[in-house]
């Protein structure tokens, strides 16, 4: 599976105007991004969104960035997997996540991360329809599911992470596996606006407790997780300025050990962010 050096991850490519999306996702696919990636959000009908990208896209891999291991039943998800497979070939990377504790308990389990994921990937392996270990990848942040993700699938699609934290997880996961991290973007000169509109998205994320834990291991502090995030703390996880700038932290994550990182483009207002992609273009083809 190709997903190149470079793709889009997208809330609006999955909530947006399905024609709207259609028409995007063909452009983009022109202008040589490797992975669209899709959130999995509240669940529902990923596999359609899916079908949708993978329809209007000619090269471009299509990725779940990440669907909740409690809201998809593994063997629909296997049989999703392989009719998406048999009419697009081998263009979908399916991204696992284990949510939070209120996300399992809503579906009735404990929240054992570990042996919830290991459980999932059994049944994906027994489905009758199995999904290969490397068309599948974890949204691993702790060290456990981080090996079990170099073990058991493509590799790892960790988010908010700085590019110290991508060499702390390639020394983890070893030369193998695949390294994908999420990098959110913003398109703007201006550091009290740009970081206005990092906080506007990142900014609840940083109240839960996987996330919270994640950055604490990064090195935050109490402070930095304070009030939206610290200039500190987004300045490390939000890339902002010029294209100049987003390409810098591209070749940070790769000097670290990144295979392959997703921009996610935010610009606090809606829509799809078309302007923001064209620009950003020139680094979908980039070499190391």
């Amino acid at each position: 599976m190709k997903l190149g050096r470079t793709g889009l991850w997208s809330v609006e490519l999955r909530l947006g105007d399905p024609g709207e999306i259609t028409e995007a996702a063909a452009e983009l696919d022109e202008l040589g991004w490797g992975t669209l990636w899709i959130p999995g959000l509240g669940g529902g009908d990923i596999l359609g969104d899916l079908a949708r990208l993978l329809q209007a896209t000619r090269n471009a891999t299509v990725a779940t960035g990440v669907a909740s291991i409690w809201r998809h039943d593994p063997d629909d998800l296997a049989a999703g997997h392989a009719e998406l497979r048999h009419r697009y070939g081998d263009r979908t990377l399916l991204g696992l996540g284990v949510s939070d504790p209120g996300t399992a308990r809503a579906a009735g389990h404990p929240f054992r991360p570990l042996a919830a994921m290991n459980d999932y990937l059994d049944r994906l392996d027994a489905a009758g329809n199995p999904v290969p270990a490397a068309e599948r990848i974890l949204a691993a942040l702790s060290p456990g599911l981080t090996r079990l993700a170099g073990t058991r699938t493509a590799g790892v699609h960790p988010f908010m992470v700085t590019p110290e934290s991508t060499a702390l997880t390639r020394e983890l996961l070893g030369p193998g596996p695949l390294l994908a991290p999420y990098q959110a973007v913003v398109l703007d000169r201006d550091p009290e606006r740009a970081r206005r509109t990092a906080r506007d998205f990142l900014g609840v994320f940083l109240s839960m407790g996987h996330y919270e834990r994640s950055l604490r291991r990064q090195g935050f502090t109490e402070a930095d997780l304070s009030d939206g995030g610290s200039d500190r703390l987004i300045d490390s996880v939000v890339a902002w300025g010029d294209v100049t700038a987003i390409e810098n932290r591209l070749r940070a994550h790769r000097d670290a050990g990144a295979d392959h990182v997703c921009l996610h483009v935010l610009t606090g207002s809606t829509g799809l962010p078309r302007r923001q992609w064209r620009e950003l273009a020139p680094l979908a083809n980039q070499a190391a």
